[in-house]
């Protein structure tokens, strides 16, 4: 087999277990489930830049893209801008958006906003934090913006989503 189909073979086989791993909520407790989910999620997202790095030549795009992600990741609760990343990060956003383009085939707002949703996603599912309260925490200035954001990115609602998420009426 292929050095990159059987990469690619052991990420299918993290998905199939994480998806697993994911429905068997009530077999562990909730503490311990999550310590499960986020372990795999780490080995996942590992191997996906590692595929995505030998796909590309590059181990995870160029320095824009690789500055522009770690803000990302410590900012995204701030700021939903690129334009305030790129003011930031000394780049244009026309920059931004290429080098984020070139490695994930999104824009750079994509980018940002997909982060922003995992964390909304994350907090509805593993805490009891309001709603209110989860968009506060992730930056939106009030809940009808939070609820907007996440009906257009997911088709629901933060009441609806967390249902579903939790296996309940939905």
């Amino acid at each position: 087999m292929p050095r990159d189909e059987g990469q690619r073979l052991a990420v299918r086989r993290l998905l199939d277990l994480l998806e697993s791993e994911h429905r068997r909520l009530a077999e562990l407790p909730l503490d311990v489930h999550i310590e499960v989910v986020r372990h795999l999620l780490a080995v996942l997202v590992l191997r996906l830049a590692h595929l995505r790095g030998a796909q590309d030549g590059d181990e995870g795009g160029s320095a824009a893209y690789r500055r522009f992600r770690q803000a990302v990741e410590r900012d995204f609760a701030r700021s939903h801008r690129v334009e305030d990343y790129a003011r930031q990060l000394g780049y244009s956003v026309r920059t931004l958006t290429r080098a984020t383009r070139a490695v994930t085939g999104s824009g750079a707002k994509r980018l940002i906003d997909d982060r922003v949703l995992l964390e909304a996603k994350r907090l509805l599912v593993h805490t009891d934090l309001p709603a209110t309260a989860v968009g506060e925490r992730i930056g939106f200035p009030g809940p009808t913006a939070f609820t907007r954001f996440l009906r257009q990115r997911s088709g629901e609602t933060p009441a609806a989503f967390r249902d579903r998420a939790r296996g309940g009426p939905g």
